[in-house]
């Protein structure tokens, strides 16, 4: 039983042993149980070989480790004493280094201020060509190349320029003074408002002003290109810049920006101002109401006036007739005193002042809505100045007060009501005098003539 139980497992294990091994290399099945054990043997025989052999391997690493490790520890201290050489060096060069500079400072002498002065003026020198006029007609914009070079050579503390380069920063300080004096035409690229760029002709005042041939005027952009303002000046400037473009020789009438050499800030502070118009609109929904009723009081004025004249020359051609016209105040007040002819004083002067009461309103009608017309304009104009300041003050609450120009732009556009308002009162207020002087000059003739009417009864 127990041989039986022993072959069973034998058989047991070598059949799970083998089975991966038979499913991956492939290897014939035992046919017998005598094939079966030798198989197990040959396996047992190949896989103590193979530990023996990593055995082998691993002791052949260590020892070949052992000795990787020793190498590197005389590299380590070859590279130690290496450093400390190196170390050693660079300290002795330093030090004639110094030496070395000492020895240059006393050979240069004067010639260090000299050099720093050059510095100074080199400096200045590319700064005022970047930016400058001249260097936007073709040939003149790389005149600024040569500085970097002669500013490093003079930092430098192992160069020093030879007298050409010196002679080139004299030559283009000369240069640039000379051509600031000319007015030059030449062919260029102008960026238009529109963003497309055109081909023309380009006259450069000296180094103020750059104007196209188109009378338009134009400004140099940080990368050396041609545009137009986005708004050019206002009047005949404009004409003036394309005559000029267009003589050939003589003096021409033009508007120069005396700051263009600084970047044309007044000219560009000139255009960006606000037009009437503009300003205008600065005054919003309350200026619109404040203009609408100052064309309505100057169209009742006018109204009035044209009235107030007619009436008043009927006046006048009826004070030559005796014979009362009813197409005129005065006749018909006379007609009422001919008409209650032999009746006693007091009865005819109560009619006579009655036809003038019936006359009155015809005649003062616009003056009470004028006089409140040109009372209501400033209230009106004051009263979108403080809604425009509120607005303000909000701005500043959200924005701080980093840009003066904003809150500035702001009080001004807040102060155009008030401006709209006076412009509305001042001449209502003078139309309104003028109505009103019309109205009781004829007032007066008929007051006039009534008392005299009433005079001639009672001398009946």
């Amino acid at each position: 039983m127990k041989m039986k139980f022993v072959k069973h497992c034998l058989i047991a294990s070598a059949i799970g042993l083998l089975s991966f091994s038979a499913v991956a290399q492939d290897e014939p099945k035992a046919q017998s149980l005598e094939q079966l054990l030798n198989m197990v043997k040959e396996n047992r025989i190949l896989e103590t070989k193979e530990h023996q052999q990593r055995e082998a391997e691993f002791r052949r690493e260590k020892s070949n480790q052992q000795k990787l490790l020793t190498e590197a520890k005389q590299t380590l201290a070859a590279e130690e004493r290496r450093s400390a050489q190196l170390e050693e060096t660079y300290s002795k060069n330093e030090q004639e280094v110094a030496q070395r500079r000492q020895e240059l400072q006393q050979r240069l002498g004067s010639l260090d201020e000299l050099f720093g002065h050059l510095t100074s003026q080199a400096g200045d020198l590319r700064q005022r060509l970047e930016t400058s006029l001249v260097s936007a007609q073709p040939g003149l914009s790389d005149r600024a190349a040569f500085l970097d070079d002669l500013i490093e050579k003079m930092n430098s503390a192992t160069q020093i320029p030879d007298l050409e380069e010196i002679e080139q920063l004299w030559y283009e300080m000369q240069r640039e003074a000379v051509e600031g004096g000319k007015v030059v035409k030449f062919p260029a690229t102008v960026l238009q408002t529109d963003g497309e760029r055109a081909q023309t002709t380009v006259a450069r005042v000296g180094n103020y002003n750059l104007v196209a041939e188109d009378g338009s005027y134009l400004y140099m952009t940080p990368d050396g290109k041609l545009a137009e303002l986005p708004r050019q000046p206002a009047g005949e400037y404009n004409e003036q810049a394309a005559k000029l473009v267009s003589a050939q020789d003589g003096f021409v009438r033009f508007g120069v920006d005396p700051t263009g050499a600084k970047g044309g800030s007044f000219l560009q502070a000139i255009v960006d101002l606000p037009n009437l118009v503009e300003q205008w609109h600065q005054g919003g929904y309350i200026g619109y109401a404040i203009t609408a009723l100052g064309v309505f009081a100057l169209l009742l004025a006018l109204l009035r006036l044209a009235v107030l004249s007619s009436t008043s020359s009927k006046v006048s051609a009826q004070l030559k007739s005796s014979e009362p016209n009813t197409n005129n105040p005065l006749g018909r007040v006379m007609k009422v005193g001919l008409d209650n002819k032999g009746i006693d004083n007091e009865s005819l002067e109560l009619k006579l002042e009655e036809a003038i009461l019936k006359e009155r309103p015809s005649i003062e009608s616009g003056l009470n809505l004028l006089k409140v017309i040109y009372m209501i304009a400033p209230l009106m104009g004051l009263l979108g100045t403080v809604g425009g300041m509120i607005q303000t003050f909000q701005a500043i609450t959200i924005y701080g007060t980093g840009d003066p120009s904003t809150m500035a732009a702001g009080i001004s556009a807040a102060l155009i009501t008030t401006m709209l308002g006076l412009i509305v009162a001042i001449p209502v207020m003078l139309l309104y005098t003028i109505v009103a002087g019309r109205s009781k000059r004829i007032l007066h003739v008929l007051d006039e003539q009534s008392a005299g009417l009433v005079a001639e009864n009672a001398e009946r």
